[in-house]
Protein backbone atom coordinates (compact mmCIF):
# COMPACT_ATOMS: atom_id res chain seq x y z
CA UNK A 1 0.00 0.00 0.00
CA UNK A 2 1.88 3.52 -0.94
CA UNK A 3 0.53 5.99 1.43
CA UNK A 4 0.81 9.18 1.56
CA UNK A 5 1.21 10.98 4.81
CA UNK A 6 0.31 14.28 3.92
CA UNK A 7 -3.35 13.03 3.19
CA UNK A 8 -3.78 11.43 6.43
CA UNK A 9 -5.11 13.49 8.85
CA UNK A 10 -4.92 11.40 11.83
CA UNK A 11 -1.72 10.87 12.97
CA UNK A 12 -1.78 14.28 14.64
CA UNK A 13 1.82 14.72 12.74
CA UNK A 14 4.14 17.47 14.52
CA UNK A 15 7.28 17.31 12.37
CA UNK A 16 8.30 14.61 8.99
CA UNK A 17 11.46 14.08 7.76
CA UNK A 18 12.15 12.08 4.88
CA UNK A 19 9.94 11.49 2.19
CA UNK A 20 5.76 12.28 2.00
CA UNK A 21 5.26 9.18 0.89
CA UNK A 22 6.26 5.22 1.47
CA UNK A 23 4.90 1.86 0.25
CA UNK A 24 3.97 0.17 3.52
CA UNK A 25 3.02 -3.63 3.21
CA UNK A 26 2.49 -4.60 7.07
CA UNK A 27 3.23 -2.66 10.64
CA UNK A 28 4.96 -3.49 13.65
CA UNK A 29 6.20 -2.53 17.24
CA UNK A 30 9.08 -5.22 17.39
CA UNK A 31 11.97 -4.53 15.71
CA UNK A 32 12.76 -8.52 15.04
CA UNK A 33 9.84 -8.84 13.27
CA UNK A 34 10.07 -5.85 11.00
CA UNK A 35 10.93 -6.87 7.54
CA UNK A 36 11.22 -4.88 4.15
CA UNK A 37 8.95 -1.65 3.86
CA UNK A 38 7.00 -2.17 6.91
CA UNK A 39 5.65 1.05 9.60
CA UNK A 40 7.97 0.67 13.10
CA UNK A 41 6.04 2.04 15.57
CA UNK A 42 8.42 3.29 18.60
CA UNK A 43 6.31 2.60 22.01
CA UNK A 44 7.31 2.22 25.49
CA UNK A 45 6.26 -0.73 27.25
CA UNK A 46 6.55 -1.93 31.05
CA UNK A 47 10.52 -3.57 30.60
CA UNK A 48 11.45 -2.08 27.13
CA UNK A 49 11.50 1.29 25.24
CA UNK A 50 11.01 1.33 21.48
CA UNK A 51 13.62 4.09 20.50
CA UNK A 52 16.31 1.79 21.66
CA UNK A 53 15.41 -0.36 18.86
CA UNK A 54 14.46 2.27 15.79
CA UNK A 55 17.88 1.59 14.41
CA UNK A 56 17.44 -1.95 13.95
CA UNK A 57 14.14 -2.05 12.48
CA UNK A 58 15.54 0.41 9.97
CA UNK A 59 17.89 -1.99 9.25
CA UNK A 60 15.86 -4.83 9.16
CA UNK A 61 13.91 -2.68 5.90
CA UNK A 62 11.09 -0.19 7.79
CA UNK A 63 10.71 2.68 5.30
CA UNK A 64 8.08 4.36 8.12
CA UNK A 65 9.01 4.69 11.55
CA UNK A 66 6.38 6.50 14.05
CA UNK A 67 7.66 7.78 17.55
CA UNK A 68 7.85 11.04 19.59
CA UNK A 69 11.54 11.45 19.40
CA UNK A 70 12.03 14.11 17.43
CA UNK A 71 15.71 14.61 18.22
CA UNK A 72 16.27 10.63 17.73
CA UNK A 73 14.48 10.88 14.38
CA UNK A 74 15.90 13.82 12.83
CA UNK A 75 19.41 12.28 13.61
CA UNK A 76 18.78 9.19 11.92
CA UNK A 77 17.13 10.73 9.30
CA UNK A 78 20.30 11.87 8.04
CA UNK A 79 21.87 8.47 8.15
CA UNK A 80 18.55 6.91 6.44
CA UNK A 81 17.06 10.05 4.13
CA UNK A 82 14.90 7.03 2.19
CA UNK A 83 12.85 6.56 5.32
CA UNK A 84 10.33 8.46 6.80
CA UNK A 85 10.44 9.51 10.15
CA UNK A 86 6.77 11.06 11.76
CA UNK A 87 7.02 12.92 15.65
CA UNK A 88 3.51 12.57 16.82
CA UNK A 89 2.07 13.73 19.95
CA UNK A 90 1.07 10.51 21.47
CA UNK A 91 2.37 7.09 19.81
CA UNK A 92 0.17 4.53 20.87
CA UNK A 93 -3.25 6.84 19.53
CA UNK A 94 -1.16 6.86 16.30
CA UNK A 95 -0.78 3.33 16.33
CA UNK A 96 -4.40 2.48 16.82
CA UNK A 97 -5.49 5.28 14.33
CA UNK A 98 -2.84 4.08 11.06
CA UNK A 99 -3.66 0.36 12.33
CA UNK A 100 -7.57 0.78 11.91
CA UNK A 101 -6.77 2.52 8.69
CA UNK A 102 -4.40 0.07 7.14
CA UNK A 103 -6.70 -2.64 7.97
CA UNK A 104 -9.53 -1.48 6.05
CA UNK A 105 -11.60 -0.11 9.47
CA UNK A 106 -12.77 -3.79 9.73
CA UNK A 107 -13.85 -3.24 13.46
CA UNK A 108 -16.80 -0.92 11.47
CA UNK A 109 -17.66 -4.05 9.40
CA UNK A 110 -18.41 -5.97 12.34
CA UNK A 111 -20.75 -5.96 15.37
CA UNK A 112 -18.32 -5.63 18.23
CA UNK A 113 -18.99 -5.86 22.09
CA UNK A 114 -16.40 -5.77 25.14
CA UNK A 115 -16.34 -7.12 28.32
CA UNK A 116 -14.84 -5.81 31.22
CA UNK A 117 -14.74 -6.75 34.63
CA UNK A 118 -12.14 -8.02 37.56
CA UNK A 119 -13.53 -11.51 37.12
CA UNK A 120 -15.62 -13.20 34.58
CA UNK A 121 -14.58 -11.80 31.42
CA UNK A 122 -13.52 -14.60 30.04
CA UNK A 123 -16.68 -16.58 30.78
CA UNK A 124 -18.49 -14.05 29.15
CA UNK A 125 -17.22 -13.30 26.30
CA UNK A 126 -17.05 -17.02 25.55
CA UNK A 127 -20.61 -17.24 26.29
CA UNK A 128 -21.64 -14.20 23.77
CA UNK A 129 -19.34 -15.65 21.03
CA UNK A 130 -21.44 -18.91 21.54
CA UNK A 131 -24.82 -17.27 22.08
CA UNK A 132 -24.50 -15.01 19.31
CA UNK A 133 -23.57 -17.44 16.79
CA UNK A 134 -26.45 -20.20 18.11
CA UNK A 135 -28.52 -16.91 16.91
CA UNK A 136 -27.23 -16.78 13.87
CA UNK A 137 -24.63 -13.97 14.27
CA UNK A 138 -21.51 -15.74 13.65
CA UNK A 139 -18.83 -14.15 16.18
CA UNK A 140 -15.69 -14.21 16.70
CA UNK A 141 -13.84 -13.59 20.25
CA UNK A 142 -10.59 -11.91 21.47
CA UNK A 143 -9.03 -12.70 24.96
CA UNK A 144 -7.42 -14.69 27.24
CA UNK A 145 -8.58 -18.34 25.94
CA UNK A 146 -6.91 -16.91 22.56
CA UNK A 147 -8.07 -15.81 19.08
CA UNK A 148 -11.16 -17.29 18.05
CA UNK A 149 -13.85 -17.41 14.50
CA UNK A 150 -17.05 -18.65 14.86
CA UNK A 151 -15.64 -21.69 13.81
CA UNK A 152 -12.42 -22.29 15.02
CA UNK A 153 -9.22 -21.17 16.95
CA UNK A 154 -6.69 -19.01 15.11
CA UNK A 155 -2.99 -19.08 15.66
CA UNK A 156 -1.68 -16.12 16.75
CA UNK A 157 1.34 -14.91 18.37
CA UNK A 158 -0.25 -12.60 20.83
CA UNK A 159 0.85 -9.32 21.79
CA UNK A 160 -0.29 -9.25 25.73
CA UNK A 161 -2.18 -12.37 27.64
CA UNK A 162 -5.70 -10.53 27.30
CA UNK A 163 -6.10 -7.69 25.15
CA UNK A 164 -4.05 -7.06 22.14
CA UNK A 165 -2.23 -4.01 21.02
CA UNK A 166 -4.29 -2.07 19.02
CA UNK A 167 -1.99 -3.38 15.65
CA UNK A 168 -3.18 -6.36 16.34
CA UNK A 169 -6.42 -6.02 17.06
CA UNK A 170 -7.01 -4.70 13.56
CA UNK A 171 -5.43 -7.27 12.09
CA UNK A 172 -7.80 -9.89 13.89
CA UNK A 173 -10.81 -7.72 12.80
CA UNK A 174 -9.47 -8.09 9.36
CA UNK A 175 -8.88 -11.92 9.29
CA UNK A 176 -12.66 -12.18 11.27
CA UNK A 177 -14.16 -10.45 8.34
CA UNK A 178 -12.34 -12.47 5.46
CA UNK A 179 -13.38 -15.34 7.72
CA UNK A 180 -17.20 -14.23 7.27
CA UNK A 181 -18.37 -13.33 10.51
CA UNK A 182 -20.37 -10.67 11.44
CA UNK A 183 -19.58 -10.21 15.58
CA UNK A 184 -16.45 -10.02 17.36
CA UNK A 185 -16.45 -9.72 21.29
CA UNK A 186 -13.52 -9.30 22.82
CA UNK A 187 -12.20 -8.99 26.93
CA UNK A 188 -11.14 -5.04 27.38
CA UNK A 189 -8.41 -5.05 30.45
CA UNK A 190 -8.28 -2.19 32.15
CA UNK A 191 -4.86 -1.76 31.20
CA UNK A 192 -5.38 -2.02 28.04
CA UNK A 193 -7.92 0.97 27.98
CA UNK A 194 -5.42 3.05 30.11
CA UNK A 195 -2.76 2.11 27.15
CA UNK A 196 -5.37 2.71 24.09
CA UNK A 197 -5.72 -0.20 22.40
CA UNK A 198 -8.97 0.30 21.37
CA UNK A 199 -8.74 3.76 20.99
CA UNK A 200 -11.07 4.58 18.01
CA UNK A 201 -13.32 2.02 18.45
CA UNK A 202 -17.13 2.80 18.84
CA UNK A 203 -18.49 -0.72 20.57
CA UNK A 204 -21.67 -1.87 19.69
CA UNK A 205 -22.34 -3.32 23.17
CA UNK A 206 -19.97 -2.66 26.27
CA UNK A 207 -20.90 -5.31 29.16
CA UNK A 208 -20.11 -5.39 33.16
CA UNK A 209 -19.35 -8.00 34.94
CA UNK A 210 -17.71 -6.84 38.54
CA UNK A 211 -15.28 -4.38 40.06
CA UNK A 212 -12.74 -5.37 43.01
CA UNK A 213 -8.82 -4.62 43.31
CA UNK A 214 -6.55 -5.80 41.01
CA UNK A 215 -3.87 -4.70 38.79
CA UNK A 216 -2.18 -2.02 41.42
CA UNK A 217 1.03 -3.18 40.45
CA UNK A 218 -0.12 -0.85 37.38
CA UNK A 219 -2.67 1.38 37.84
CA UNK A 220 -1.12 2.13 41.94
CA UNK A 221 -4.50 3.18 43.27
CA UNK A 222 -8.63 1.54 43.42
CA UNK A 223 -9.67 5.04 41.83
CA UNK A 224 -7.42 4.88 38.63
CA UNK A 225 -8.05 1.33 37.83
CA UNK A 226 -12.22 2.21 38.31
CA UNK A 227 -11.63 5.39 35.93
CA UNK A 228 -9.92 3.30 33.52
CA UNK A 229 -12.82 0.73 32.99
CA UNK A 230 -15.32 3.53 32.71
CA UNK A 231 -13.30 4.51 29.74
CA UNK A 232 -15.49 1.81 27.69
CA UNK A 233 -18.68 3.10 28.57
CA UNK A 234 -17.85 5.99 27.14
CA UNK A 235 -17.11 4.63 23.62
CA UNK A 236 -19.91 1.89 23.28
CA UNK A 237 -23.16 2.17 21.89
CA UNK A 238 -25.28 0.19 24.25
CA UNK A 239 -24.47 -1.26 27.68
CA UNK A 240 -25.01 -3.96 30.04
CA UNK A 241 -24.47 -3.95 33.66
CA UNK A 242 -24.20 -6.35 36.76
CA UNK A 243 -26.06 -4.01 39.44
CA UNK A 244 -25.25 -6.36 41.94
CA UNK A 245 -21.99 -4.81 41.44
CA UNK A 246 -21.12 -2.93 44.97
CA UNK A 247 -17.49 -1.95 42.91
CA UNK A 248 -18.86 0.25 39.57
CA UNK A 249 -22.60 -0.51 39.24
CA UNK A 250 -23.75 2.43 40.93
CA UNK A 251 -21.57 4.87 38.70
CA UNK A 252 -22.51 2.80 35.67
CA UNK A 253 -26.32 3.82 36.47
CA UNK A 254 -25.45 7.43 36.72
CA UNK A 255 -24.77 7.74 33.32
CA UNK A 256 -28.65 7.36 32.99
CA UNK A 257 -28.41 5.40 29.32
CA UNK A 258 -31.66 4.56 27.58
CA UNK A 259 -29.60 1.60 25.87
CA UNK A 260 -28.86 0.11 28.98
CA UNK A 261 -30.11 -3.59 30.50
CA UNK A 262 -29.45 -4.39 33.75
CA UNK A 263 -29.07 -7.66 35.15
CA UNK A 264 -28.49 -9.38 38.81
CA UNK A 265 -28.99 -12.69 40.48
CA UNK A 266 -30.81 -11.08 43.58
CA UNK A 267 -34.41 -11.86 44.01
CA UNK A 268 -35.56 -8.05 45.35
CA UNK A 269 -33.20 -6.74 42.44
CA UNK A 270 -35.15 -4.25 40.07
CA UNK A 271 -32.72 -5.26 37.22
CA UNK A 272 -34.22 -5.58 33.35
CA UNK A 273 -32.80 -9.17 33.28
CA UNK A 274 -33.47 -11.31 36.98
CA UNK A 275 -32.53 -15.10 37.56
CA UNK A 276 -33.82 -16.79 40.62
CA UNK A 277 -34.55 -19.74 42.34
CA UNK A 278 -30.80 -21.02 41.02
CA UNK A 279 -30.47 -24.37 41.28
CA UNK A 280 -27.11 -25.79 40.73
CA UNK A 281 -26.82 -29.54 39.75
CA UNK A 282 -24.24 -31.92 38.24
CA UNK A 283 -25.71 -31.46 34.97
CA UNK A 284 -25.38 -27.61 34.93
CA UNK A 285 -27.92 -24.88 36.20
CA UNK A 286 -31.90 -24.15 36.19
CA UNK A 287 -33.17 -20.98 37.23
CA UNK A 288 -36.54 -19.03 36.94
CA UNK A 289 -35.77 -15.62 34.27
CA UNK A 290 -37.93 -12.63 34.65
CA UNK A 291 -37.92 -10.37 31.66
CA UNK A 292 -40.73 -7.50 30.90
CA UNK A 293 -43.01 -8.92 32.99
CA UNK A 294 -42.44 -12.51 32.28
CA UNK A 295 -41.05 -15.89 33.87
CA UNK A 296 -39.44 -18.91 32.46
CA UNK A 297 -37.52 -21.46 33.78
CA UNK A 298 -34.62 -21.84 31.97
CA UNK A 299 -31.45 -24.59 31.81
CA UNK A 300 -28.38 -23.74 30.88
CA UNK A 301 -24.85 -26.16 31.08
CA UNK A 302 -23.10 -23.64 33.10
CA UNK A 303 -22.40 -24.21 36.79
CA UNK A 304 -22.80 -22.00 39.73
CA UNK A 305 -24.36 -18.72 40.79
CA UNK A 306 -21.97 -16.51 38.97
CA UNK A 307 -21.70 -17.80 35.74
CA UNK A 308 -25.31 -17.82 35.76
CA UNK A 309 -24.97 -14.10 36.22
CA UNK A 310 -22.15 -14.24 33.54
CA UNK A 311 -24.87 -15.71 31.57
CA UNK A 312 -27.36 -12.89 31.96
CA UNK A 313 -24.87 -10.56 31.03
CA UNK A 314 -24.76 -12.61 27.24
CA UNK A 315 -28.77 -12.82 27.16
CA UNK A 316 -28.77 -9.03 27.80
CA UNK A 317 -26.50 -8.39 24.81
CA UNK A 318 -28.15 -10.39 22.71
CA UNK A 319 -31.78 -8.80 22.96
CA UNK A 320 -29.71 -5.42 22.69
CA UNK A 321 -28.21 -6.36 19.46
CA UNK A 322 -32.64 -6.92 18.36
CA UNK A 323 -33.17 -11.06 18.98
CA UNK A 324 -36.13 -11.53 20.87
CA UNK A 325 -36.29 -13.78 24.28
CA UNK A 326 -38.22 -16.38 22.48
CA UNK A 327 -35.07 -16.93 19.95
CA UNK A 328 -32.76 -16.55 23.18
CA UNK A 329 -34.61 -19.43 24.60
CA UNK A 330 -34.31 -21.78 21.86
CA UNK A 331 -30.73 -21.65 21.93
CA UNK A 332 -29.08 -21.08 25.22
CA UNK A 333 -29.25 -24.71 26.24
CA UNK A 334 -26.90 -25.23 24.48
CA UNK A 335 -24.13 -22.66 25.34
CA UNK A 336 -20.60 -23.60 25.22
CA UNK A 337 -18.11 -21.88 27.41
CA UNK A 338 -14.40 -20.97 27.45
CA UNK A 339 -12.05 -23.62 28.47
CA UNK A 340 -10.37 -23.89 32.07
CA UNK A 341 -12.98 -22.62 33.48
CA UNK A 342 -15.34 -24.60 35.70
CA UNK A 343 -14.06 -27.36 33.70
CA UNK A 344 -14.92 -30.78 34.82
CA UNK A 345 -12.55 -34.00 34.08
CA UNK A 346 -13.59 -36.94 35.44
CA UNK A 347 -10.89 -39.42 36.32
CA UNK A 348 -10.64 -43.19 36.57
CA UNK A 349 -10.50 -42.91 40.07
CA UNK A 350 -14.00 -41.50 40.29
CA UNK A 351 -12.64 -38.15 41.27
CA UNK A 352 -13.69 -34.72 39.77
CA UNK A 353 -10.29 -32.66 38.96
CA UNK A 354 -11.66 -29.05 37.94
CA UNK A 355 -10.16 -26.40 36.06
CA UNK A 356 -10.45 -22.85 36.95
CA UNK A 357 -8.41 -20.36 36.48
CA UNK A 358 -9.53 -17.81 39.06
CA UNK A 359 -6.73 -15.74 40.32
CA UNK A 360 -8.17 -13.24 42.18
CA UNK A 361 -9.26 -13.43 45.78
CA UNK A 362 -13.13 -12.68 45.23
CA UNK A 363 -12.83 -14.94 42.51
CA UNK A 364 -11.53 -18.16 44.53
CA UNK A 365 -14.45 -17.50 47.41
CA UNK A 366 -16.79 -17.53 44.63
CA UNK A 367 -15.45 -20.63 42.99
CA UNK A 368 -14.95 -22.14 46.38
CA UNK A 369 -19.03 -21.58 47.51
CA UNK A 370 -20.16 -23.07 44.23
CA UNK A 371 -17.62 -26.69 44.61
CA UNK A 372 -18.44 -27.13 48.13
CA UNK A 373 -22.14 -27.69 46.65
CA UNK A 374 -20.92 -30.90 44.77
CA UNK A 375 -20.42 -34.08 46.43
CA UNK A 376 -16.73 -35.40 47.65
CA UNK A 377 -14.68 -36.83 50.31
CA UNK A 378 -11.98 -34.62 50.23
CA UNK A 379 -11.48 -31.10 48.53
CA UNK A 380 -8.10 -30.65 47.31
CA UNK A 381 -6.92 -27.11 46.04
CA UNK A 382 -3.75 -25.75 44.15
CA UNK A 383 -3.50 -22.00 44.44
CA UNK A 384 -0.59 -19.59 42.68
CA UNK A 385 0.88 -17.06 43.07
CA UNK A 386 1.43 -14.81 40.09
CA UNK A 387 4.72 -13.15 39.04
CA UNK A 388 3.52 -10.92 36.51
CA UNK A 389 1.14 -9.28 39.02
CA UNK A 390 0.41 -7.76 42.08
CA UNK A 391 2.48 -8.81 44.94
CA UNK A 392 -0.26 -7.03 47.56
CA UNK A 393 -2.99 -9.79 46.36
CA UNK A 394 -1.21 -12.87 46.67
CA UNK A 395 -1.56 -12.94 50.88
CA UNK A 396 -4.85 -12.50 50.31
CA UNK A 397 -5.25 -15.26 48.03
CA UNK A 398 -3.79 -17.68 51.10
CA UNK A 399 -6.49 -16.07 53.23
CA UNK A 400 -9.34 -17.03 50.91
CA UNK A 401 -8.81 -20.34 50.65
CA UNK A 402 -7.46 -20.79 54.36
CA UNK A 403 -9.57 -23.48 56.36
CA UNK A 404 -12.00 -24.44 53.37
CA UNK A 405 -9.98 -26.80 52.02
CA UNK A 406 -8.93 -30.11 53.15
CA UNK A 407 -5.30 -30.29 51.30
CA UNK A 408 -3.95 -27.11 49.64
CA UNK A 409 -0.92 -26.77 47.35
CA UNK A 410 0.80 -23.20 46.81
CA UNK A 411 2.61 -22.70 43.47
CA UNK A 412 3.59 -19.97 40.86
CA UNK A 413 2.23 -19.23 37.88
CA UNK A 414 3.90 -16.99 35.32
CA UNK A 415 6.84 -16.12 37.80
CA UNK A 416 8.27 -13.97 35.00
CA UNK A 417 11.65 -12.51 36.41
CA UNK A 418 11.19 -13.08 40.42
CA UNK A 419 12.83 -16.36 41.87
CA UNK A 420 9.49 -18.92 42.08
CA UNK A 421 10.84 -19.06 45.91
CA UNK A 422 9.78 -15.69 46.76
CA UNK A 423 6.73 -15.86 45.15
CA UNK A 424 5.11 -18.86 47.13
CA UNK A 425 6.68 -16.99 50.60
CA UNK A 426 4.84 -14.01 49.55
CA UNK A 427 1.50 -16.54 49.35
CA UNK A 428 1.82 -18.20 52.53
CA UNK A 429 2.53 -14.53 54.39
CA UNK A 430 -1.43 -14.51 54.16
CA UNK A 431 -2.15 -17.87 56.14
CA UNK A 432 -2.19 -17.85 59.79
CA UNK A 433 -0.30 -21.47 60.02
CA UNK A 434 1.97 -21.58 57.56
CA UNK A 435 2.94 -24.23 58.80
CA UNK A 436 0.01 -26.64 59.03
CA UNK A 437 0.42 -30.12 57.43
CA UNK A 438 -2.02 -29.78 55.02
CA UNK A 439 -0.48 -26.99 53.12
CA UNK A 440 1.95 -27.76 50.23
CA UNK A 441 4.22 -26.19 48.15
CA UNK A 442 5.66 -26.37 44.56
CA UNK A 443 8.01 -24.13 43.04
CA UNK A 444 6.42 -24.72 39.34
CA UNK A 445 2.94 -25.29 38.23
CA UNK A 446 3.44 -28.11 36.74
CA UNK A 447 4.66 -29.61 39.92
CA UNK A 448 1.96 -28.11 41.32
CA UNK A 449 -0.47 -29.75 39.33
CA UNK A 450 1.27 -33.23 39.97
CA UNK A 451 1.34 -32.52 44.15
CA UNK A 452 -2.48 -32.04 43.67
CA UNK A 453 -2.94 -35.16 41.76
CA UNK A 454 -1.10 -37.34 43.88
CA UNK A 455 -2.64 -35.94 47.01
CA UNK A 456 -6.32 -36.77 45.36
CA UNK A 457 -8.32 -40.23 46.30
CA UNK A 458 -11.26 -42.16 45.49
CA UNK A 459 -13.88 -39.33 45.68
CA UNK A 460 -12.19 -36.53 45.45
CA UNK A 461 -12.51 -32.89 44.08
CA UNK A 462 -9.39 -31.63 42.76
CA UNK A 463 -9.49 -27.99 42.13
CA UNK A 464 -6.95 -26.54 39.96
CA UNK A 465 -6.99 -22.78 40.07
CA UNK A 466 -4.83 -19.36 39.10
CA UNK A 467 -4.03 -17.56 35.90
CA UNK A 468 -2.64 -20.11 33.67
CA UNK A 469 -2.95 -18.53 30.21
CA UNK A 470 -2.50 -18.85 26.51
CA UNK A 471 -1.26 -22.41 27.50
CA UNK A 472 2.24 -21.32 28.60
CA UNK A 473 4.30 -20.02 31.70
CA UNK A 474 5.82 -16.82 31.35
CA UNK A 475 9.77 -17.13 32.77
CA UNK A 476 11.88 -14.40 32.41
CA UNK A 477 9.99 -12.76 29.45
CA UNK A 478 9.75 -16.13 27.72
CA UNK A 479 6.93 -18.06 26.78
CA UNK A 480 7.73 -21.47 28.12
CA UNK A 481 4.79 -24.21 26.74
CA UNK A 482 2.43 -25.54 29.45
CA UNK A 483 -0.84 -27.53 29.78
CA UNK A 484 -3.01 -28.77 33.09
CA UNK A 485 -4.46 -31.03 30.82
CA UNK A 486 -1.42 -32.87 29.09
CA UNK A 487 -0.29 -33.38 32.50
CA UNK A 488 -3.63 -34.51 33.91
CA UNK A 489 -3.76 -36.87 30.96
CA UNK A 490 -0.32 -37.98 31.27
CA UNK A 491 -1.05 -38.98 35.03
CA UNK A 492 -3.70 -41.08 34.68
CA UNK A 493 -3.13 -42.64 31.27
CA UNK A 494 -1.27 -45.65 32.82
CA UNK A 495 -4.78 -46.38 34.94
CA UNK A 496 -6.35 -46.45 31.58
CA UNK A 497 -3.99 -48.58 29.43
Amino acid sequence: MIIHFDQFKHLNIKRMYGPDYQEVVHLAFHSKRVERNFAFFSIKGESFNGDQYVAEAVQNGASLIIGVNESLFLELSQTYPHCTFIVVEDVREAMASFSKFFFGQSDERLTTIGVTGTNGKTTVTAYVRSLLTLLGMKTGSIGTTGIWSSQRRFVYKKSTPTTPESLDLHHIFRDLVEEGDHAAVMEVSSIALDQQRVEGITFDVAIHTNFSEEHLEYHKTIDHYRECKMRLFHQSVHKVVNIDDDGMGEDLLKLQDENMITYSIQSNSEADLKAENIEVTEEGSIFDLSFNGTTNKVYVPVYGTYNVANVLSAIGTSLLLGFTLGEVLNVVPKLEGPEGRFQVIQTPHNQKVILDYAHTPVALERLLEEVKKLDYRQLIVMIAGIGIRDFNKMPKMAAAIEGKADQVVVTVDHPGYHHPKVIIDQVMTGFKEPEAPYIHTAQTRAEGVKRSLELGKENDIILLTSGCINNAQIVRGEEIPHSDEEIIDSYYRPVML
